[in-house]
């Protein structure tokens, strides 16, 4: 026995729709609404049980990808701001004597100007 009412609003163009297909089916709006919410609820249910799969495939995709960029070096993990410091510090160390190159430059225009 049905004893939970719920009400929305709708347009008032949709609510025609609704209630000209109930009396096209020979059936109460409340019927109509009660099978087509079923039918989208199952529908909903049925549609997880894809997207459980699907992310079970990703899953697997995933997993067969982990572990499969290899550097050679074991401790890499374990040594990475070491690393990324090294790299830091040779990036700045190639600056600093770009630097230099430009300095020194211009400082030989500026001399040999000044003569």
């Amino acid at each position: 026995m049905k004893a939970e009412v719920y009400s929305w609003r709708l347009s008032a163009e949709r609510k025609a729709e609704l209630e000209q297909e109930a009396r096209r089916e020979g059936t109460s709006l409340s019927a109509l609404l009660d099978r087509v919410t079923g039918e989208w609820l199952a529908e909903r249910r049925n549609g997880h049980a894809d997207d459980d799969a699907e992310q079970a495939a990703i899953r697997k995709r995933a997993m067969a990808a982990i572990g499969s960029i290899r550097s050679g070096d074991p401790t890499r993990s374990a040594r990475t701001s070491e690393l990324v410091r090294e790299i830091v510090a040779r990036k700045h160390e190639k600056e600093s004597r770009a630097f230099a190159r430009i300095f020194r430059k211009s400082a030989r225009r500026a001399a040999s100007g000044a003569d």
